[in-house]
């Protein structure tokens, strides 16, 4: 019985994993983008879109370690 509530826990949170991953590809990729437009970026501008790319892969490096598939969620 406790185990059963663990996969559902772990389901829960992989979800939640992927959906923040997916939050901050988005965010990372905008600030990106807006670093390749701007001509002279500002100094905190170009900070920001290093933190957005560290947390991405981090959690991406999460992700793997964990081993979590799309399909296993669905």
């Amino acid at each position: 019985m406790l185990f059963r509530r663990t996969g559902q826990l772990r389901k829960k949170y992989d979800k939640k994993l992927l959906n923040q991953l997916d939050q901050l590809k988005v965010e990372w990729e905008h600030k990106r983008s807006l670093m390749e437009k701007s001509f002279d970026a500002p100094r905190e501008f170009t900070t920001e879109a290093k933190l957005a790319e560290a947390k991405y892969f981090y959690l991406f490096k999460e992700v793997k370690e964990r081993k979590i598939s799309l399909k296993e969620l669905k």
